[in-house]
């Protein structure tokens, strides 16, 4: 009888047993099978227990941006095949488009400047453009190469866009006499001018003048800043620049302002006075020429300089810029002397604009050799530049700025 009442206890416990591992063997196999990253199903933990950087899709990665490349080749009239490359990142921490103005930086560079670009375009990331993803224009006399592409989509956050200068906007007008133009590099090489005896620099003046702007790749934007290769970034730039202009009513702003050697630009002053006299109509009463005139009505020669702008590409493709450069451009001064884009700009900028339409950043920490622009006081806890060394405070004998300051803003 013993024996038979244990075997029934055990026959019991068996079917018990039997019953709970039936029962629980969908969850034992979920659990066997499951392996890092893969989806969690319905039953897990619910939402107030789940950490903050996930969803229920499992953990949030950030990864570097995926990028979409497009590549379109469109030819000119004169054969020439320019190569738009469009790389878009896919980046879920990008600003959205309302945030952001619609703008892009732009940059004239050459496959050799690669490292110094690269090491420019990682401080502007990080001090400025990995919050907002602002897009890039490059331009480049001749075809970028694939490295250089490579290597600048892994730098910036932005969409990129590459372009080659139409071959017009890089060579002699056919109104240019190419044997006088030579004769006056080799006369000013002669006299140590700096760039004096340069053929490219001359070109590269004459397309930031007039020509940056007409880019098919600048069409779709209303807003620019400009960078160059080797300028430095030295403090956080914790507000877009672009939405200050934009919300401000401002339409040019700079960093540096300086005085520019004469001996570049001898007849400069006297054609824009030529100018002003042929076009008394397209002359604002108000405007910002006693940033650029002396108390004898010449040319003081302060300008702003233009590696560093940001402004309204509208201004510059307004009827009266458009009809300033032609002008100068029919003149010859940038082949004949050594005219360069930053006076240029300024005295269109100082003939057309107001001075409250002009804004110094005297808050971005920016260096282009040798001369910095460097916050002052409070601002300069945010920068790694001295602000004793700002060209105001270190060399005011060259320095417009506190000058322009000083103007009202009628």
């Amino acid at each position: 009888m013993l024996n038979i009442k244990w075997r029934l206890v055990a026959i019991v416990v068996s079917g018990v047993l039997l019953v709970h591992f039936l029962l629980l063997s969908p969850y034992i196999d979920s659990q066997l099978n499951r392996r890092p990253g893969l989806t969690d199903d319905a039953n897990g933990p619910p939402p107030s227990l789940k950490d903050d950087n996930e969803t229920e899709k499992g953990p949030k990665i950030t990864h570097p941006p995926a990028v979409t490349v497009t590549v379109t080749t469109s030819f000119n009239t004169n054969g020439t095949a320019p190569e738009y490359v469009k790389e878009t990142p896919l980046s879920d921490d990008a600003a959205q488009p309302s945030e952001r103005a619609n703008a892009a930086f732009v940059i004239l560079t050459r496959n050799k400047e690669l490292n110094s670009l690269c090491e420019t375009l990682v401080q502007l990331e990080d001090r400025f453009n990995r919050r907002y993803n602002y897009p890039y224009v490059f331009v480049n006399n001749e075809p970028f190469s694939d490295e250089f592409k490579e290597r600048i989509k892994n730098v910036v956050s932005g969409e990129c866009h590459f372009g080659l200068i139409p071959n017009e906007h890089w060579s002699y007008p056919d109104y240019i006499d190419q044997t006088r133009a030579a004769e006056a590099r080799k006369k000013m090489s002669e006299q140590k001018i700096i760039y004096g005896g340069s053929e490219s620099y001359r070109h590269m003046c004459r397309y930031e003048s007039g020509f940056f702007y007409r880019h098919p790749l600048m069409d779709q934007f209303k807003w620019y800043w400009r960078v160059e290769p080797g300028v430095k970034f030295a403090c956080d730039i914790d507000y877009d620049p672009f939405m200050f202009m934009q919300e401000n009513g401002k339409k040019y702003g700079f960093t540096i302002s300086l005085k520019e050697y004469p001996k570049t630009i001898p007849t400069l002053w006297d054609v824009t006075t030529e100018f002003m006299a042929k076009n008394k109509d397209m002359i604002p009463e108000k405007n910002l020429m006693d940033f650029v005139t002396n108390n004898k009505g010449g040319y003081n020669m302060c300008h702003f300089w233009s590696n560093f702008e940001i402004g309204d590409l509208d201004f510059l493709r307004s009827e009266q810029y458009s009809a300033y450069f032609d002008y100068l451009d029919r003149a010859g001064g940038f082949f004949y002397e050594r005219w360069g884009d930053a006076p240029v700009h300024s005295l269109g900028v100082a003939m057309f604009l107001k001075k409250d339409e002009v804004h110094w950043f005297d808050d971005i920490g920016y260096f282009h050799s040798p001369l910095w622009n460097c916050p002052k006081g409070e601002a300069n806890k945010k920068c790694w530049c001295p602000a004793e060394e700002s060209i105001e405070t270190k060399n005011k004998r060259w320095s417009c700025t506190l000058d322009f300051m000083k103007l009202p803003n009628a």
